[in-house]
């Protein structure tokens, strides 16, 4: 095992924000890729650097010749008003109903209402699950029936929707086009709204004409850092793992571009609130991910509460946002700055918005602005609610948003709503991790006796080998409060020991069940799947392992046949002892170990198989294995669980039958 060789908890030279030069003459080879440029300490540099950061601006628009046309674009001018978007697996257990398999929008977006709300979501659908056979990640969504109907039930509920794209799946099913020909039919057959190109600052040319001819044109969205050079044709990007200054800083490619969209976030993090400071200091967004590839890493209520608190008021005063002035760390009292407390001033037709932020962890309350309220002006705490407040309070750790009307000034037509919400949220001080924990399905025992390959009662201390992936094993996350996890800390080899129970003596069948065996199940009953596609059992050799059974199916035939399926201890502890045997090909085999912890589902395969799909490490595993390793495999619905590369075998509890 590889020790790991890195502080996690520290970010990386990359993700730290870059100090701007006097002047703002800086590298563009740095300047062009920053990712937030660094406040400076001392509040008496900020009009100076605010000075910077226009010149920075003025020469990088210049040298790129750059005119910001394609944000006039009628078609994609929702995308800089997307402000919560989620990332979602396809079969997440609030979105997909599993024992009814069907998908449930309405339970997904009441599940997730604390959150304030969506403006899109980005379907993840194969990633981490790719790789356990050829199938390649446009099959992943095309063989999913009702989809574009899933699509469409979002879009009359105001919810764009983007598909994922992995450039680094070139190991599986080729189908003699490119990627971007496969992904401009995709999209148009789906009628989704844009494209999240994962593990890409930025697509290349090739894949970026071919979804602006789409209809709809479609927007793309890098993950991380997209250069000045991409933010003519990349409407959006994640601001992922950006480390701030302690006085708030400016994202470059927001500051660039006020109406290119970013979305904040630290994927590991128990505590969000400097993702949410980020966004609502720069106009910005934030990616609302609370299962990360089949870890819970739920939203404590303090920061779901200051996420409702920004939304209501970004959504409402977008045209302030995107096209008032905006005067980065600007307007608050000496007092507020002294104890921490921050403002940016956004004004437009006398209309100011001051955007707070409290870095403490201890609520503030006072005056926080520096300038008095002009005879006549009006001032409003938009994200408490209160009219003409005396004070307001920042919440430790929070934002709080006051609205000013200059004299005479109108107020917007949005005032009034945004005040009532505001008064009616209770909000939260919170901070505790919502813990989920995975629980094991456990079926019945066998119907009847069997002849196999004897496993003995009793207490075992299991070596169980995986590969560290960002699924994690069974319980918790396998990466907490960390920066980007890079090797030896990602998809290194791995040891758990694990004391389990074998609570009476079990017989493992030495052989999986075969073709010839499963045909005769389906002739004698007339079993057929709720959803047959990708039903593969049947086809080649009779001797065979049978495959394109789920693990619903393989339960099916085990029940039929008087026995049930070996849990993976059982599997394991089977697999050791002399007598037990492959069929040809190898396949994975199911295992009776599926878990849920209400948002995710999955079970564990073991014993490997023939199929390896080469060419990138975010592939699931391949190859045959040991007996010690277990592969975590998210389950998915529809038929889409099936795969060619898995079959299964049986066991019979040897006492205590029915």
């Amino acid at each position: 095992m590889q020790p790991d060789e890195f502080d996690p908890l520290v970010p990386r030279p990359v993700d730290r924000p870059t100090v701007l030069p006097p002047g703002g003459a800086i590298d563009p080879e740095l300047g062009d890729v920053a990712k937030i440029f660094a406040a400076p300490d001392d509040p008496a540099d900020w009009p100076c650097w605010r000075a910077d950061l226009a010149a920075w601006r003025e020469e990088a628009r210049r040298r790129l010749d750059y005119d910001g046309s394609a944000y006039d674009v009628l078609d994609t001018r929702w995308a800089s008003r997307a402000y919560a978007v989620a990332q979602v697996w396809l079969w997440d257990e609030r979105l997909f109903d599993h024992a009814r398999q069907r998908f449930t929008v309405d339970a997904f977006l009441d599940a997730t209402a604390d959150q304030g709300g969506l403006d899109g979501v980005v379907l993840w659908h194969a990633y981490p699950i790719i790789g356990v056979d050829d199938r390649n990640q446009f099959d992943y969504y095309r063989d999913v029936p009702g989809l574009a109907a899933l699509v469409e039930e979002f879009h009359s509920l105001g919810i764009r929707v983007f598909v994922d794209y992995n450039p680094w799946d070139t190991g599986t099913r080729r189908t003699g086009r490119d990627d971007a020909e496969e992904l401009a039919a995709l999209v148009t057959d789906l009628g989704v709204d844009g494209v999240f190109l994962d593990t890409l600052k930025e697509g290349d040319a090739r894949l970026t004409r071919a979804l602006a001819a789409t209809d709809p044109p479609q927007v793309l969205e890098g993950e991380s850092r997209v250069p000045n050079q991409r933010i003519e044709d990349h409407l959006l990007s994640w601001a992922q793992w950006f480390a701030d200054s302690e006085a708030p800083g400016v994202q470059r490619a927001h500051w660039f571009e006020r109406r290119h969209m970013t979305h904040s976030t630290r994927r590991w993090n128990r505590d969000h609130s400097g993702e949410l400071q980020s966004a609502w200091m720069n106009g910005t967004g934030m990616l609302v991910w609370d299962a990360v590839f089949g870890v819970w890493v739920g939203w404590n209520r303090r920061d779901e509460a200051t996420l409702r608190r920004m939304l209501r008021v970004q959504r409402a005063a977008h045209d302030v946002l995107t096209e008032g002035e905006w005067s980065p760390l600007e307007g608050a009292a000496p007092a507020a700055i002294t104890a921490g407390v921050y403002a940016s001033r956004w004004t437009k037709d006398g209309v100011t918005l001051w955007t707070l932020v409290n870095r403490a962890d201890a609520d503030w309350t006072g005056d926080p602005l520096a300038a008095p309220l002009p005879p006549g002006g009006r001032r409003y705490d938009v994200t408490a609610g209160v009219a003409d407040p005396t004070e307001v309070t920042v919440p430790g750790r929070g934002v709080t948003g006051v609205l000013e009307l200059a004299p005479g000034a109108e107020a917007p037509a949005w005032l009034d709503q945004v005040l009532l919400a505001a008064a009616d949220d209770p909000g939260s001080d919170d901070a505790r991790f919502p813990v989920r924990s995975a629980f094991r399905v456990v079926p019945g025992p066998s119907l009847l006796p069997g002849r196999g390959i004897r496993v003995e009662p009793g207490a075992y201390r299991l070596a169980v080998t995986y590969r560290r992936r960002e699924t994690g094993l069974y319980q918790g996350a396998p990466y907490v409060e960390e920066w980007k996890p890079l090797p030896p800390r990602l998809h290194d080899d791995r040891e758990a020991l694990l004391d389990i129970a074998i609570p009476r003596p079990v017989a493992v069948a030495p052989l999986e069940v075969s073709v010839g065996e499963y045909g005769r199940f389906l002739a004698e009953t007339g079993y057929r799947p709720r959803v047959d596609n990708r039903f593969l059992c049947g086809t080649g050799d009779a001797t065979a392992p049978v495959t394109g059974v789920s693990l619903a199916d393989a339960r099916a035939y085990a029940a039929w046949a008087g026995a049930r399926l070996p849990d993976e201890f059982e599997w394991q502890l089977a697999a050791e002892q002399p007598g037990f045997q492959r069929r040809t090909p190898a396949v994975w085999n199911w295992t009776e170990s599926e878990h849920s912890d209400g948002i995710t589902r999955f079970a564990m395969l073991k014993g490997g198989g023939d199929y390896r799909a080469e060419g990138s490490d975010w592939y699931a595993d391949g190859g045959r294995r040991e007996p010690s390793f277990s592969l975590k495999l998210l389950l998915a619905g529809l038929g889409v669980e099936r795969s060619s590369a898995i079959g299964f075998r049986l066991a019979w509890d040897l006492e205590g039958n029915a």
